[in-house]
């Protein structure tokens, strides 16, 4: 009865040393969402508390910023310690998973804009039948455009206060005029 007792005591305590290094060895991939992945982080602290080892809720929430990439997740993390309230680990959770869906819209944002730029080059190249390094040189050739067009734009004059760098309709002296008059 004893041997049983013994290695039941050794499996406990290889079991509590395995969950708690994937605890603190855990990072987010991506892979599953921020839901499940706090949850899976939970789960491991709730089966070391059977064990015997209760981990603090606090270290828990830290555990899981911890876990976070920081090209992505850095503001949010510096938010976090900037802040004075301390979160649980529900708190967190629903941070967490509104982050997740900010950041993938912003990512999908990003890809519509590529896109976008993307189908300019090709359809300049289509239109004139150059190559696709010529059409990433036109959309070059596009920004700078813009970029003169900024300039010649500082070299306007207003009509109404006759200062440079804007028109008549973005004239605030215009708008305040207006404002005092109307």
């Amino acid at each position: 009865m004893k041997l049983v007792e013994e290695r039941s005591q050794k499996a406990d305590k290889s079991l509590a040393g395995t969950l708690m290094s994937n605890l603190t060895n855990m990072k987010y991939d991506g892979s599953r969402t921020m839901h499940e992945h706090v949850l899976e982080m939970t789960n491991l602290a709730a089966k070391l508390k059977t064990l015997g080892m209760n981990v603090d809720e606090y270290f828990l929430v830290q555990f899981i910023l911890n876990s976070l990439p920081s090209e992505q997740y850095g503001p949010f993390q510096m938010n976090y310690n900037t802040i004075k309230d301390k979160w649980s680990v529900n708190e967190l959770a629903s941070m967490l998973v509104q982050e997740e869906t900010r950041l993938k819209n912003q990512k999908s944002t990003h890809s519509v804009h590529f896109v976008n730029h993307q189908e300019v080059g090709k359809s300049s190249k289509k239109k004139h039948g150059k190559s696709k390094k010529k059409g990433l040189h036109e959309l070059n050739e596009s920004s700078k455009a813009a970029q003169i067009h900024k300039k010649e734009y500082k070299n306007d004059k207003c009509r109404f206060c006759k200062k440079v760098g804007h028109y008549q309709n973005d004239c605030l002296k215009r708008k305040a005029w207006f404002e005092k008059k109307g």
